[in-house]
């Protein structure tokens, strides 16, 4: 059985033909019920039947070689988890943007995923929708992941670097000592700052901070915010973790969120198409979390996002404030930090060296 778009655990058994029986006994193992949700198109189910037409086993190939083996015990079934080795190897690749970053990134080999988590790691330096230019450079020290001779993903990014409009922002992998992954600057701050940039993808300002004349009150006004434009239905995200503590509609702000983060910062997401499933107020949110869809909801000529971003209750223009960042490297572990950062930061530095004395300073990308 082959997983594709839209199957489910019980489409697939009936497909094949197996019935829901043996896959209600099947569910009753806690491994198996947990990776049904996990449910993903290209995954492989193998059954194996007995005399009687039943499933005496089933061996369920998920990502990564890995291989979730059920086999029938009485009425019921035991299940347990194979892992074929696997290698990681580590790939360098660089380029230059000419037009647009994914077209900077095809012609380096860098897959969609990877130039996404590279926007995660520095978008909180670099807003991505906004500051990018020609001539702006990155460059990225990965793994890929190989089974039997055979490349099957992408691992992590261990150490990275963007240069943009002139500034070089450098980025290295670390877990810490309870073993949890963060990106680092050489000297040990937390690429993570406690907000976001900016509250959607990749789309421009049509509005900036500041007086301006309002384009459907048509006289001058304050704006206090920033106008993202973008599609209806474009996912809004939570710039910082908070809660909210209002959602609905208000005035000419029309459908609006607004969110209290710790400390004296509050953020507002104006004009939404709607509200995400489950955010009301007094949701506790995450950073990065779909709240709402763009709309053009209120006082609003065409679909777009307005934000604003207050600190102690005053408006702060959101592209250009100081940013508060996340805690850095504990001064207790900051040694071994060191001996994890300066072998991968010397080594991107050395494919760095070698690629422009190979292809010239814009790599022929």
């Amino acid at each position: 059985m082959e997983v594709g778009t839209g199957d489910t655990l019980s489409t697939l058994f009936e497909g094949a033909g197996l019935g829901q029986k043996a896959l209600l006994r099947m569910l009753k193992v806690p491994a198996f019920r947990r990776a049904g949700r996990d449910l993903r198109s290209g995954q492989t189910l193998v059954a194996t039947l007995d005399d009687e037409g039943r499933p005496r086993a089933l061996a369920y190939h998920r990502s990564e070689g890995e291989t979730l083996h059920l086999e029938r015990e009485g009425e019921g079934y035991q299940s347990r988890t194979e892992a074929a080795e696997t290698e990681r190897r580590q790939r360098f690749v660089a380029g230059t943007i000419r037009n647009s970053l994914f077209a900077a990134a095809s012609r380096a080999g860098l897959s969609d995923g990877l130039v996404m988590e590279m926007v995660g790691i520095f978008g909180w330096d670099i807003d991505f929708a906004l500051d990018i230019r020609r001539g702006d450079r990155f460059a990225i020290l990965y793994e890929e992941i190989w089974r039997d001779g055979e490349r099957i993903g992408d691992g992590n990014i261990l150490a990275a670097e963007f240069t943009n409009q002139g500034r070089t922002v450098r980025t290295v992998r670390y877990a810490d000592a309870d073993g949890r992954n963060d990106y680092y600057t050489p000297d040990g701050r937390s690429m993570r700052k406690t907000f976001m940039r900016s509250p959607v993808e990749f789309t421009r300002i049509s509005s900036g901070f500041g007086n301006r004349k309002h384009p459907v009150l048509n006289r001058m006004r304050r704006h206090n915010g920033v106008d993202y434009a973008a599609r209806s239905g474009t996912p809004i995200r939570a710039t910082g973790e908070g809660r909210v503590v209002f959602a609905g509609r208000k005035g000419g702000y029309g459908n609006t969120i607004v969110i209290r983060h710790a400390g004296r910062y509050t953020t507002l997401y104006a004009h939404m198409s709607g509200f995400a499933r489950g955010v009301h107020g007094g949701t506790e949110v995450e950073q990065g979390q779909t709240i709402g869809y763009v709309g053009q909801s209120g006082l609003a000529t065409g679909p777009h996002l307005h934000y604003e971003f207050r600190v102690n209750g005053a408006h702060r223009d959101p592209v250009t404030v100081d940013l508060p960042r996340a805690d850095p490297i504990d001064p207790d572990h900051r040694d071994a930090f060191q001996d994890r950062a300066e072998p991968l930061l010397s080594r991107l530095d050395l494919l760095q060296r070698t690629r422009l004395a190979a292809s010239g300073p814009d790599g022929g990308s």
